[in-house]
């Protein structure tokens, strides 16, 4: 009785992938990417725009309660950093009134405060957008408390 072994070459090329079928998978992944990556940079862009506006609103409820316990809102000099340090001639000063630093934007740049702002009697808090550059549209606009309102 004889025994037919199987050829051992012909084992190794079932068991292992060849090049043509690693291509096609690193194909199908190229062509997943191109398409599913743009829209999730999309959806990171527009949670840091809605982030900005989320600390533009909680810098606005800062500043509301400094007025209240001091008079006046800081100046454009003082900036925002009065929120969490008192100034020396500040009568009245009850906070801290941020819990932890001032943060910055989220792409990593300080809110520009100024008082007055584009309205008279009201301060203006702006995050200059992804490009750090006045003006811009998209990604790139600036995002103001004053345009939030």
């Amino acid at each position: 009785m004889t025994h037919n072994k199987p050829n051992s070459r012909r084992r190794r090329a079932q068991a292992g992938v060849t090049l043509i079928e690693m291509l096609v998978v690193v194909t199908i992944i190229a062509l997943f990417a191109a398409v599913v990556g743009p829209r999730l940079f999309k959806a990171a862009d527009g949670a840091k725009v809605t982030a900005a506006r989320t600390q533009i609103n909680s810098f606005n409820q800062a500043l509301l309660l400094y007025k209240n316990s001091t008079g006046n809102f800081p100046t454009t000099q003082q900036g925002l950093n009065v929120l969490r340090t008192k100034p020396g001639d500040v009568p009245n000063w009850d906070g801290p009134y941020l819990q932890g630093d001032v943060p910055l934007d989220p792409w990593g740049r300080e809110f520009v405060y100024k008082f007055p702002g584009a309205l008279p009697d009201e301060p203006e808090i702006v995050s200059l957008g992804a490009d750090g550059q006045p003006g811009g549209t998209g990604i790139n606009a600036d995002i103001s408390s004053s345009s939030s309102r």
